[in-house]
């Protein structure tokens, strides 16, 4: 036997199990490989202008100049990340406040993902028999950072896909007996698959009843504006800063600044006093040190900018403007060419949601069957991207529904 032969039949990595592909991926490659002119893609999730780009933001591109002609330097900007990104994102979400600074730590993370990755180490440094409660259903990487963190996770009603509305009811008596100490991981706003949210009233019983049985908050605020507007998707943050001692905020930039290749995203923690305050920065960067150590600064750097001049500010939300208004118009026009077509109003959840994501209503049978008749793709559950659709597509799409329903 030749050292070669004696060495390969000792593979290491020859145990491993074959990982099916992330539905996402297979959606793209599938629509990839689909040649029908008149094909729709659903379920990417990112956003796409009326002409089906997902256009780089105009002041975005001010920002990157800005910083092409001023940039001196790429080294290292150290472990927490870009001090006038990380200012400027916490202001963002917590508004005015009257909150003592030694109690707030924020660090910028390589998106959205890797802030909830890092929340993850560090509740699971913080307690090992803590217990994270999702929503049912949630985005579909909530579990699996959770439980490739070694974090235990229970799931609590939200969403009734019969009656296309929330289990309110269910969820508040789900929440009376969790039990005191676990964590409850909630969408800030523009909920991701369903587009259904909590109003305000009724976020203040859920933080009313989370208060009374001592559980913690941990908020996913990967849309910010992409609802009603900047100050008013973030209600439920503020109303929580000013109930809580504890708060965890996972945030993003991929959506509102459209910033998705970037990784731009940050952890926010709200401690009871300054002494833990200063626990949870030291804990949290060595765990930032032992998984990415420097965040990547480029999109940071463009963010903290704009956060940082007045009057860029004020284009971005311009921008953001159009870009939510463009996302209602088309749950409206969905909405509206369903109901005509089908000459029943059981699609008017789609336009009451909010921003990029929402449940069509319809079986994995019909979603499979719009795939293959009409070259409709969306997630198995009937999880569409509203930013998919255009004026133009929108009648071939409730064409294509009803011929399936």
């Amino acid at each position: 036997m030749s050292l070669f032969t004696y060495a390969w039949s000792f593979a290491l990595f020859e145990k491993l199990s074959l990982i099916p592909p992330d539905s996402i991926l297979k959606i793209i490659s599938e629509y990839n490989a689909d040649h029908r002119p008149n094909k729709i893609d659903l379920g990417v999730g990112v956003y796409r202008d009326a002409n089906g780009n997902t256009p780089v933001m105009s002041v975005i591109k001010k920002a990157e100049k800005y910083l092409l002609k001023t940039q001196e330097s790429k080294a290292y900007i150290g472990l927490a990340g870009d001090p006038d990104f990380t200012d400027g994102i916490q202001k963002l979400m917590l508004g005015d406040n009257n909150l003592p600074k030694d109690r707030i730590f924020t660090i910028q993370t390589a998106g959205g993902s890797s802030s909830l990755r890092i929340a993850a180490e560090l509740l699971k440094i913080s307690s090992k028999d803590i217990c994270v409660w999702v929503s049912e259903p949630t985005w579909n990487n909530h579990e699996p950072i959770l439980d490739s963190a070694g974090v235990k996770y229970k799931v609590y009603p939200y969403y009734d896909t019969k009656s296309n509305e929330l289990k309110f009811d269910q969820m508040i008596e789900c929440l009376k007996n969790i039990p005191s100490g676990d964590v409850v991981l909630m969408h800030a706003c523009c909920h991701n698959p369903t587009g259904m949210d909590p109003n305000p009233d009724q976020w203040q019983q859920i933080i009313e009843v989370m208060q009374k049985c001592n559980l913690i908050p941990f908020i996913d605020n990967a849309y910010q504006g992409l609802a009603n507007g900047l100050d008013e998707d973030a209600i439920p943050i503020r109303l929580m800063i000013e109930s809580f001692d504890e708060l965890i905020i996972s945030s993003s930039c991929s959506k509102n600044f459209g910033l998705y290749r970037d990784r731009v995203g940050g952890l926010t923690v709200i401690s009871r006093n300054s002494e833990i305050a200063k626990k949870v920065r030291s804990n949290t960067l060595r765990i930032v040190r032992t998984m990415s150590s420097v965040p990547p600064d480029h999109g940071a750097a463009a963010v903290g900018h704009i956060l940082c001049d007045e009057k860029l500010s004020n284009e971005w939300v311009l921008e953001l403007n159009d870009t939510r208004n463009r996302l209602k118009n088309m749950r409206m026009e969905l909405s509206n060419a369903l109901k005509a077509k089908t000459d029943t109003s059981d699609f008017s959840h789609i336009e009451k949601a909010n921003g990029m994501f929402s449940y069509l209503g319809i079986s994995p049978t019909q979603v499979e069957k719009l795939k293959l008749d009409y070259g409709i793709y969306m997630e198995g559950q009937g999880r569409i991207n509203v930013a998919g659709i255009t004026s133009e597509n929108v009648d071939y799409l409730a064409d294509s529904v009803f011929e399936v329903l």
